[in-house]
């Protein structure tokens, strides 16, 4: 009955894991990919962009949607040809948006009627986070093999609990199949 959902889930857990290795493993091949996808999703954006502008039946939106769609493939172009520079970027922009929300959880450490350990928690993760972007402000290229380890640990921890699920799952086949084999 759920031995295909169990399979699955193993399969993507294995797959998950060895993903996860490789960026552990070799960061900067993981943040190379990370610019190769971003290309690859400005290239499928404005493929989207264009077929919004081809069916809309007012000029305004045409033209909007038509310069999204060539801001888009700017984008991946530059992506492609200048990977260095948009890995760059790219962690920045994460840089930037580490330091909004940790100002962010920071503000919300001091509303009213949060218990003393909540704000500890807001005001605890809102530092780490100003901080986690300061230091890619100030060393970009570590923090985008941080961000490629911090992915592989993700990917690997998500893996083994899939992996965990998916053995769980098969168990409760078992156990159900042999419960219904007896109860008929």
């Amino acid at each position: 009955m759920l031995r295909s959902l169990s399979n699955k889930l193993v399969l993507r857990g294995a797959a998950a894991v060895l993903i996860g290795l490789v960026a552990v493993a070799w960061p900067s091949i993981t943040v190379g990919a990370f610019v190769f996808l971003f290309a690859v999703y400005t290239f499928a954006d404005a493929i989207q962009q264009a077929s919004i502008a081809l069916s809309s039946e007012k000029a305004g939106p045409v033209a909007g949607h038509l310069l999204l769609g060539l801001l888009d493939i700017a984008a991946g172009v530059v992506a492609l040809a200048w990977p260095g520079i948009t890995a760059a970027v790219l962690v920045i922009w994460v840089g930037a948006w580490a330091v909004v929300t940790g100002g962010v959880e920071i503000g919300m450490a001091f509303n009213r009627g949060e218990t003393g350990g909540e704000r500890a928690t807001w005001a605890l993760a809102g530092v780490v986070s100003v901080l986690f972007g300061l230091v890619v402000f100030v060393r970009p290229d570590v923090g985008a093999v941080s961000l490629a380890v911090t992915f592989g640990i993700f990917a690997m921890a998500l893996g083994l609990s899939q992996i965990v699920l998916g053995t769980r799952v098969r168990h409760t086949d078992k156990v159900v199949g042999h419960a219904l084999s007896h109860a008929a």
